[in-house]
C-alpha cells in the first residue's frame, strides 16, 4: 500500500503533463490551465485522503479541475455582472465578428460556455461516455447530450468540421481532436 506522499509524487511526476493538457483545454490557455491543476492538486492533497493508487488520485484531481473551472467561470460571470458600466460604447462602431479560417481548437473552445466546453472536452479529450460525463459533472444524461449538441453546433463552423450529435454519443475520435489541438 503506497503512502499518500508516494502517490502525490508519482502523480506530479508522471501525470502532471496530461492534467495540464486537460486543464488547458478547459481554461483556454496554458497559464490558466497550470493554475487549475495547481489549485486542484492543493485541494486534493490538502486534506488527508486515502489515495492508494495514482489512478484514483488522478481521477479525483481531474474532477477537482473541472469543478474549479466551472466554479471559476461562475464567479467571474457574477463579478462582471455586478460591475457598473464604466465605458460608454459608441453605438456606431460594429463589433468585430470576423472569425479567421485558421482558428485553432483552443480558441474555438474558448468561445463555448463553460458547461458546453466541459462536456466537449470530457467527450473528445478525456474520451468519456455520456453517462460518465453526467456523473463527472453531476448533471443528467439529457443535459450532457444537449450541451454536446450545442457545443458541436457552435464548433463546426469555427473548425470547418461536420461533426454530428449522433457521433458524439458513440466512441470519440480522440486522434482527430489531438491532431487538431497540436496543430
Amino acid at each position: 500500500m503506497a503512502s499518500w506522499r508516494d502517490v502525490f509524487e508519482e502523480l506530479v511526476r508522471e501525470r502532471r503533463a496530461g492534467l495540464v493538457g486537460y486543464a488547458t483545454l478547459l481554461a483556454g490557455n496554458a497559464t490558466d490551465g497550470e493554475d487549475l491543476v495547481h489549485d486542484a492538486i492543493i485541494r486534493s492533497f490538502g486534506r488527508a485522503r486515502a489515495f492508494t493508487h495514482v489512478n484514483a488520485a488522478e481521477a479525483y484531481v481531474r474532477q477537482a479541475i473541472s469543478s474549479a473551472f466551472i466554479d471559476g467561470t461562475r464567479k467571474a460571470r457574477t463579478a462582471r455582472a455586478a460591475m457598473p458600466a464604466l465605458v460608454i460604447r459608441d453605438p456606431y462602431v460594429a463589433p468585430d465578428t470576423a472569425v479567421a479560417n485558421t482558428i485553432d481548437v483552443h480558441a474555438a473552445l474558448a468561445q463555448l460556455p463553460p458547461r458546453e466546453r466541459a462536456c466537449v472536452v470530457l467527450r473528445y479529450y478525456a474520451d468519456l461516455t455520456v453517462p460518465e460525463i453526467a456523473a463527472h459533472l453531476n448533471i443528467s444524461d439529457g443535459a450532457v447530450k444537449r450541451y454536446l449538441s450545442d457545443g458541436i453546433g457552435r464548433l463546426n463552423p469555427l473548425l470547418g468540421t461536420r461533426e454530428t450529435t449522433e457521433h458524439a454519443t458513440e466512441s470519440a475520435p480522440r486522434a482527430t481532436v489531438e491532431r487538431r489541438a497540436s496543430a
